[in-house]
Parts: structure tokens; sequence; C-alpha cells
């Protein structure tokens, strides 16, 4: 599985489907509703691709339930890139790789 993660709106989504396969987009906004993210984060590896948002800089929300959100949604992403075999992280449209090696395109 590649694990594509990176800022909203830079380029996660057009540099993945240039990699083909089975592939599941924006599944951080899966992890708030999960009652178990490592059971998720098992059926999202079965994708060849997965993308996420990084949601951990900015601003701490005051709500507790955004806060509690975006802590699973990093749990979640960290669970991810140790599953993955490759993981990248995008900005700015550009491919930086973290752990491992893209497939052949």
């Amino acid at each position: 599985m590649v694990f594509v993660t990176g800022p909203l709106c830079s380029g996660k989504r057009s540099f993945a489907q240039k990699l083909g396969g089975r592939q599941v987009y924006d599944v951080q906004d899966l992890a708030a509703d999960a009652a178990d993210l490592n059971r998720l984060a098992d059926e999202l590896a079965d994708y060849d691709v997965v993308t996420a948002a990084e949601v951990g800089g900015g601003v701490v929300p005051i709500d507790p339930a955004a806060r509690a959100a975006r802590e699973a949604a990093g749990r979640l992403a960290c669970l991810l890139a140790a599953r993955a075999d490759c993981v990248v992280q995008m900005f700015c449209g550009l491919p930086t790789i973290l752990k491992g090696e893209l497939p052949k395109c």
C-alpha cells in the first residue's frame, strides 16, 4: 500500500491517480467515527493507495469533539504509515518519499 499525506490542496489526489490500483481518499474523515482505529487501518491497508490530509498543523480547535477528531485522524495516519510499503508526503504538488519506494507506474 502507498500512503499519501500532506496539507489540503497539495496535489495528493492528482499524484495518487497516476499510481493506479484501488484507491481511497480523505480517510482522515473516517477516523472520528471509528470505534477501533487499528481495525480501520487494517481495512484501509487493503487498498493500493490511501490518501489523508494532515490535520495536526494550525490552531487547536476549542471544541472537544473537533480536537478528538483531529487526534483520531493523526493516530490513524501513524497506523497507516506503519502498515504502508511506501509513504509519500505531498507539499505544493511535490512528492517526497518518506518510506520505501514508489511502485512502477
